[in-house]
């Protein structure tokens, strides 16, 4: 494995900075978005990230524009910036969706003027798929609803699209089926719970490290739902659909272990600026 910055390896940095994520997406965006490092390696300790990767990928986010450096009342941190707020605040809205979407019968279509280049297909491809565009074709994408990030991303790559809102003329639950592979998806929401019910069932919430963990490597799988599913109202899904049971599961064990979150979180960040001697 290729050492990243600093000496790691890149693939702990990258998964430092998505722990990273979860947490101020989670937990801290609800606060005010803001922590000191020496909180957040405390935070990330029952991860098994070390203090090296931590910083690594904060200085990483920092150059990509999520987090900016503050002075806290604690000491050195970082709180988010206005485009994290935004794609924190637009992911959460997906991740905690126990009820069924709601859809007021039209489709906001992309048509890109040019298809995108070879070096840009595949990332233009996973943030469009991030912000709940399916796609109809190599310049055609569809979603059940605009999203607020389209023209930053669009800019970014550096490509001019026609954007539509409104119904088709045809049967929308074909459109859904075409643009999402609605069989496969269903099969990863019962693999989801299949595979996370002894995990979640094991934790009782008594050790308020271990609960924290678990709920977030429970929220690492269930996010990664967010690059396929793109929250689709019930109309268009097929009968007995997976992902509301897999939704449910998600949000229950969430609240079921809060309590002890809480008083973990509470505790790492009560300490501010002073770090353990073994952090």
């Amino acid at each position: 494995m290729a050492p990243g910055v600093g000496g790691l390896p890149d693939s702990t940095v990258v998964r430092a900075r998505s722990a990273l994520f979860d947490v101020f997406g989670g937990h801290l965006r609800q606060r005010d978005g803001s922590a000191t490092i020496a909180a957040l390696v405390r935070l990330l300790e029952p991860l098994g990230f070390g203090a090296p990767a931590i910083r690594t990928a904060v200085s990483r986010m920092v150059r990509q524009g999520w987090l900016t450096p503050v002075r806290l009342e604690d000491g050195p941190g970082y709180t988010l910036t206005t485009r994290a707020e935004l794609r924190l605040d637009e992911a959460g809205r997906r991740i905690y969706r126990t009820l069924p979407s709601t859809w007021d019968g039209r489709w906001h279509v992309v048509v890109l003027e040019e298809p995108p280049p070879r070096g840009t297909r595949d990332r233009l491809s996973s943030s469009l798929q991030l912000l709940g565009y399916g796609p109809l074709g190599p310049s055609t994408w569809v979603a059940p609803r605009p999203s607020a990030e389209l023209p930053e991303v669009l800019a970014g790559e550096g490509l001019v699209a026609r954007v539509f809102h409104g119904a088709q003329d045809g049967s929308d639950v074909d459109l859904a089926a075409r643009a999402w592979d609605l069989t496969g998806l269903g099969e990863r929401y019962r693999e989801f719970v299949s595979t996370w019910t002894p995990v979640m069932s094991a934790v009782d919430g008594t050790i308020p490290a271990e609960a924290f963990a678990a709920t977030q490597q429970l929220l690492h799988a269930w996010r990664k739902f967010l690059f396929a599913d793109p929250g689709l109202p019930v109309d268009l899904l097929p009968q007995d659909w997976p992902g509301f049971a897999a939704a449910e599961f998600f949000d229950s064990h969430t609240a079921r272990l809060a309590a002890a979150v809480t008083e973990f979180l509470d505790d790492c960040l009560r300490r501010g600026g002073k770090q353990r001697s073994t952090a």
